[in-house]
C-alpha cells in the first residue's frame, strides 16, 4: 500500500471534488425553500436520537458568550 500520491493524482482528486462541489451548490440553489426547511426539521428532530444535546448545549453556551462579548464591546 502506497502512502503518497503523485502531483497529477492530487490534481485529479482536487478537480473531481471541485466538480462535485459545483454540482452540489447548483442543486442547493435550485432546491425549493420548503424542501430545505423540511431537511432542517429532520436534522433538528434527530439531535436527541443521535445524543447531540449535550454537545449542542455546550456549543450554544460558547456562542452566547461570544455574542455577549460582542454586544459589550460595541454597546459601551
Amino acid at each position: 500500500m502506497k502512502n503518497k500520491i503523485t502531483k497529477s493524482e492530487a490534481r485529479a482528486f482536487r478537480t473531481s471534488w471541485k466538480i462535485v462541489n459545483k454540482a452540489e451548490r447548483e442543486e442547493l440553489r435550485s432546491m425549493p425553500v420548503i424542501e430545505k426547511f423540511n431537511q432542517l426539521i429532520a436534522l433538528m428532530s434527530s439531535v436527541e436520537e443521535m445524543g447531540w444535546t449535550k454537545a449542542l448545549t455546550a456549543e450554544d453556551k460558547k456562542v452566547r458568550n461570544r455574542w455577549n462579548k460582542l454586544r459589550r464591546y460595541y454597546h459601551v
